[in-house]
């Protein structure tokens, strides 16, 4: 019988020990707070944003919304990020992504502070990421996977990633690195995907694309997790694999929703803590 990985067990683990970290912070008489910057209303953003003010609400984390018009000019958001930056009542920034080409996403993302750079888009995290050290911060996905799969021993195991974008694909490959698995990442020009996925252990779908992953893409062995946030022809949300119909197919797979995103919104909260405690010190 297939089990579902569901996000809520991972984070009902992680709860306590960032509850706790919280409240060490509170007691300093430091309020944690988390700025989430979001230019436009995409459906995926919006889906993240609200699951994430809940959890932050419900583990006494502070989080403000700062929305910016879908056509707000380069001058006018880049001034505005720069003092949500600089603001000393502010640990950490969410910044979601893609930014409108006109915003150059590359000079927004090198401008953050690194000890306030949650999601790791500044290169300095991602260098320390791909460096293997530990005092960076990696994007939340990536390491929401890692947490997710912390129950599976990794060592020696083969692990497919289909995606190579740096939000997930890419620092994703470096975190299971870590762990001593054997990684392939597929992308748009890579040959027989389907049947590279088939023969891993673990399965990564990371490709932005709604229900690309098919029965095709598996086997009975496999641990599917899916990563994708999209919203199907019914306006329904759903992921990277064809749930209804590789469920049935394989050992493990987490669902969307309810399966890597919770998790996400848990791991950000332990990174805007760990940022609290570095910017205070």
């Amino acid at each position: 019988m297939t089990v579902v990985m569901k996000g809520a067990e991972t984070a009902a683990r992680m709860k306590e020990s960032i509850a706790e970290e919280a409240a060490r912070l509170r007691r300093r008489g430091i309020e944690p707070k988390l700025s989430i910057v979001r230019v436009g209303a995409r459906p995926d953003d919006l889906f993240y944003e609200r699951g994430a003010l809940a959890r932050f609400k419900g583990l006494g984390i502070a989080a403000q919304v700062y929305e910016f018009p879908e056509d707000v000019d380069k001058e006018t958001f880049f001034s505005e990020f720069t003092k949500i930056d600089a603001s000393a009542e502010v640990h950490g920034i969410l910044l979601f992504r893609p930014l409108p080409k006109r915003l150059d996403e590359d000079a927004v993302r090198r401008s953050i502070n690194p000890l306030k750079d949650v999601d790791g888009m500044n290169p300095v995290n991602a260098a320390r990421v791909f460096a293997g050290e530990p005092d960076g911060f990696a994007p939340c996905t990536p390491a929401a996977v890692v947490e997710m799969l912390a129950g599976v021993e990794l060592a020696g195991k083969s692990v497919s990633i289909v995606g190579r974008s740096m939000v997930v694909g890419r620092p994703l490959s470096m975190l299971l690195l870590k762990r001593d698995a054997t990684v392939t990442i597929c992308h748009t020009k890579t040959r027989n995907t389907a049947e590279i996925c088939r023969g891993a252990d673990v399965v990564v779908a990371a490709a932005g694309k709604a229900k690309m992953l098919s029965p095709a893409f598996v086997s009975e062995k496999s641990i599917v997790l899916d990563v994708g946030i999209n919203v199907d022809e019914n306006g329904n949300l759903c992921g990277d694999v064809d749930y209804e119909a590789v469920a049935p197919r394989v050992a493990m797979i987490s669902p969307v929703p309810g399966g890597v995103g919770a998790v996400t919104t848990s791991v950000l909260a332990s990174h805007v803590l760990r940022a609290a405690f570095q910017l205070t010190q």
